[in-house]
């Protein structure tokens, strides 16, 4: 089972101390795994792929995992209150507790980073079943996040030991064209930004190889300032953002708010025809943010050449933006809980490395206009 995501050539990973062979899945903690599988699989298209609970001997909890090419999502319910699970819903609501992340060694993964003042949140374990074993330990980050060292180099089964096949044979929609994590966004505290870059640089190796400052991300009304951190191969990114000063408040404040603390804010699902997937997801019932249509009167004054018509961007509402190596193309949905929360960003390039900077003034006043309608503005 292969989740490794490369885009690109890169060095070795093992040039680095933590070597990382790319996202493995984020695991999302929810008060309904089953209706969350259900709704992902029927609105993103992802496949039914394994389960845990009672009935494989995991007793206080249940977990359903999806999957959709590279991309694998878990979701996990507490059976019980008095539960961390159910501690961590009630204050967060749903949304990504795992950041699990595929390395050759989880051991030395955990041994590396918490000799470099990680908190460890799992000490080494091996798992074993019919399928091998698999070693999986784990560290603290920002807020309640935590990342997972997995190591499966000797597992072949399903999912992980202790999981079994979630066969559902007379219901497994289309898949949208998704593919893998291209990198996964963390909100963080007022002046917590730079504490967490700290963090990534020393613990995990990683390095920041774009910011962005309240120069760059502010409207009218808010701003925020942004760092994207990189592992050294580049397969993994992680930007970490922060609140700025503004006539009002920042979605990074909202976020804060309602999450009740820092928390990932969105996951961004890489696809190779945008076209082709937005119009998938929408037809599913996925919402996106829009833009208003005069984005698009300058568009190729602005970004020069692009192979794809205009017009369907326009009318799914999709973003472009270039750099010095090529451009991309990406869009945004509202947020897929009730609290304003957790979101996704779907997002295809072709050769740009960046972020979409470019689009940063459109795209965040159409998330203040539903800020506003949430009367949180």
């Amino acid at each position: 089972m292969d989740t490794m995501l490369a885009s690109t050539p890169a060095p070795a990973a093992t040039q680095d101390f933590l070597p990382l062979e790319g996202t493995d899945y984020v695991e999302f903690y929810v008060g309904n795994a089953k209706q969350a599988a259900h709704f992902y699989k029927t609105a993103f298209g992802f496949q039914s792929l394994a389960y845990a609970g009672p009935e494989t001997g995991m007793k206080d909890k249940v977990s359903y995992v999806v999957r959709q090419n590279k991309l694998t999502f878990m979701f996990t319910t507490p059976l019980r209150a008095g539960n961390p699970i159910a501690d961590h819903i009630y204050k967060h609501g749903d949304g990504v507790k795992v950041l699990a992340l595929r390395v050759p060694d989880a051991t030395d993964a955990w041994h590396q980073t918490t000799i470099r003042g990680a908190k460890s949140y799992q000490e080494p374990v091996v798992l074993e079943d019919v399928g091998g074993k698999a070693v999986i330990s784990g560290i603290h980050t920002y807020g309640d996040t935590v990342h997972l060292f997995i190591e499966r180099k000797d597992y072949t089964g399903v999912f992980l030991p202790g999981f079994r096949a979630w066969n559902t044979p007379y219901y497994n929609p289309e898949q949208t064209g998704l593919l893998y994590v291209d990198h996964c966004v963390g909100n963080v505290g007022w002046n917590q930004m730079n504490k967490w870059v700290k963090f990534y640089e020393d613990v995990m190796g990683f390095r920041n190889i774009l910011s962005f400052d309240d120069n760059d991300i502010s409207t009218e009304y808010s701003a925020l300032m942004s760092k994207v951190m990189s592992n050294g191969n580049g397969f993994v990114k992680f930007p970490i953002n922060e609140p700025a000063e503004g006539k009002k408040k920042s979605q990074v404040e909202e976020y804060l708010e309602f999450y009740d603390g820092e928390g990932c804010q969105h996951v961004a699902l890489a696809t190779h025809d945008i076209v082709s997937t937005v119009t998938a997801l929408r037809s599913r019932g996925v919402e996106f943010l829009q833009v208003p249509t005069t984005y698009y009167d300058d568009l190729l004054d602005r970004v020069g050449h692009i192979d794809e018509d205009l017009a369907p961007l326009r009318e799914l509402g999709i973003l472009v933006d270039r750099d010095d190596e090529g451009y991309l193309l990406q869009i945004f949905t509202k947020p897929v809980e009730d609290r304003p929360t957790l979101f996704f960003e779907i997002i295809q390039r072709k050769g740009a490395k960046s972020f979409g900077k470019g689009n940063f003034k459109a795209l965040f006043e159409a998330i203040e206009r539903e800020q506003d309608l949430r009367g949180n503005l």
